[in-house]
């Protein structure tokens, strides 16, 4: 498992989640919801949604008003370097790209202004694989 990854979680409290499905079957859904349950703060991000997990639901990174560790991405591959910039321009510590999605183009966005970066694995799988809670 990436240090990267378990280093991230255990270094943020505040989670962003842009894409976060209002179906909690989907992954987009349990994902959040599980890391809600370690005690994360899990921040919407959704277009349509007014509520989910309890939380408020923005529309976009930049409607955000609090502080965000790091923005978890549950969108497709070709939409996570628009994220990324979005999440610089936030002042994101950390962007994280969920199973399954990789971009180089968003690696090098995210890295180039020094946030910490991860693609391809599951947040939910990191955290419970290295016992992080809040």
């Amino acid at each position: 498992m990436d240090d990267t990854a378990a280093r991230i979680l255990r270094d943020s409290k505040t989670i962003a989640v842009v894409g976060l499905s209002r179906h909690p079957a989907k992954a987009a859904h349990s994902v959040p919801a599980a890391m809600q349950a370690a005690g994360f703060r899990v921040l919407p991000v959704n277009p349509t949604a007014d509520v989910l997990l309890g939380e408020r639901v923005y529309r976009s990174l930049s409607d955000i008003p609090d502080e965000v560790d790091v923005v978890n991405v549950f969108r497709p591959s070709p939409e996570a370097a628009g994220v990324a910039r979005e999440a610089v321009r936030i002042g994101a510590k950390a962007l994280w790209l969920q199973q399954d999605i990789v971009s180089p183009e968003a690696r090098a966005i995210a890295e180039e202004a020094g946030l910490a970066y991860v693609e391809d694995q599951c947040m939910a799988v990191v955290r419970a694989i290295n016992g992080i809670r809040k």
